[in-house]
């Protein structure tokens, strides 16, 4: 792969990653720009994560049909669009549809990242190229959620969607054709689920999403109905899990090449673990700060020992599982932010409760799972 070729594959995934968690600190500003409640609002959290997960099954399939190249620049003009909408959106209703196609086009950076990193990279290099490559999204994401609270909120849909448009450019005269094989459409879906440790990374994976979502999106409501923070504190708290999380998909990424796939995994759990059961203890915004910190590092560690560990698959299950890894993570991340808000509801706490309750349960199964083949 050359160097022009991964800068262009980052700033793809730069671009679609740059509003993702500032839209979950932005629910409040939202819910009062249409006049409607912050948990009508944070529909607009699962309404990406679910269309998200449905499309990313399509992506992997179609990369044997169609150039991946072709794939890219269809789905970023697309998505482009989508963010527009939403930046540009009226009614709560538009916000909605933007935020559902930009879910569906959206889809299919990651499937295909992961396709072109397992095809053109030896074995003990891919985790180091896995981490650079979320790290910058993460790097995205964390410039959005810093500028969320600063700027007004519709400039954080709008920003990308420029960006995208100017990248298209960019793409169209440098990115390569990756057609590597003619052999029609072949969904082998099955065949994935029928191998033991295959199924049983992606139960692990559902179940960590579930939880990781069940949290994350909600952590802005939190901050203002338990402690009144303002947009500025809450965008700042939150950003620091991006913040971490650009480290713990880099350093992630190499320990996975250096200290194993399996081992990687197990730190992110245990500092998961640690997180939430914090939070619900945490009185004061230096304690709160440290506990976004590990939750952050928690959760992309996790991130990048699951995602190189699936381009190690035989070339059979690549693209399948592939897609499967961003279809599974955002269909439980949409539940997981739907039930979140449903138990955050009846009360503040008990979300958190559950959700540790459910982390420590993953810990002591995580070594029947994923941590030993």
């Amino acid at each position: 792969m050359k160097q022009t070729t991964f800068v262009i594959l980052c700033l793809e995934g730069a671009v679609l990653s740059f509003n993702v968690a500032a839209t979950a600190a932005l629910i409040p500003s939202i819910a009062d720009s249409f006049s409607v409640a912050p948990f009508f609002a944070g529909k607009a959290v699962w309404l990406y994560m679910l269309p998200y997960g449905l499309a990313a099954l399509l992506y992997g399939p179609l990369a044997r049909v169609f150039d991946i190249r072709r794939i890219g620049l269809f789905c970023l003009f697309l998505f482009s669009l989508s963010s527009l909408a939403v930046g540009l959106s009226r009614d709560i209703a538009a916000l909605f549809a933007g935020r559902f196609f930009m879910g569906v086009f959206g889809a299919s950076v990651t499937p295909l990242v992961l396709i072109l990193i397992s095809l053109m990279k030896e074995g003990k290099d891919r985790g180091k190229y896995v981490g650079i490559f979320f790290g910058i999204t993460f790097i995205a994401s964390l410039t959005g959620l810093f500028l969320s609270g600063i700027l007004p909120w519709r400039l954080i849909y709008i920003v990308p969607a420029t960006g995208g448009f100017l990248l298209l450019v960019y793409m169209y005269f440098f990115l390569p054709s990756f057609k590597y094989e003619a052999e029609g459409l072949k969904v082998n879906y099955l065949r994935v689920f029928k191998n033991k440790q295959v199924l049983h990374i992606f139960i692990y994976i559902f179940i960590v999403s579930l939880i990781y979502h069940g949290v994350q999106p909600w952590l802005s409501v939190y901050f203002v109905r338990k402690f009144g923070f303002t947009q500025f504190l809450i965008s700042m708290l939150i950003t620091l899990t991006s913040l971490s999380g650009v480290f713990g998909e880099v350093i992630g990424g190499f320990y996975a090449d250096k200290l194993g796939r399996f081992k990687t995994v197990e730190w992110g759990i245990i500092m998961m673990v640690a997180g939430v059961s914090l939070l619900i203890f945490s009185t004061s915004v230096i304690i709160l700060s440290l506990v976004m910190l590990v939750w952050g590092l928690g959760w992309t560690f996790n991130h990048a020992g699951l995602s190189t560990m699936l381009t190690d698959l035989p070339k059979e299950l690549l693209n399948e599982a592939a897609s499967l890894n961003s279809s599974i993570r955002f269909l439980a991340g949409g539940l997981g932010s739907a039930l979140g808000g449903l138990l955050m509801q009846k009360s503040l706490n008990l979300n958190f409760m559950v959700c540790g309750a459910g982390l420590i349960l993953l810990a002591i199964l995580a070594r029947s799972l994923v941590i030993s083949k």
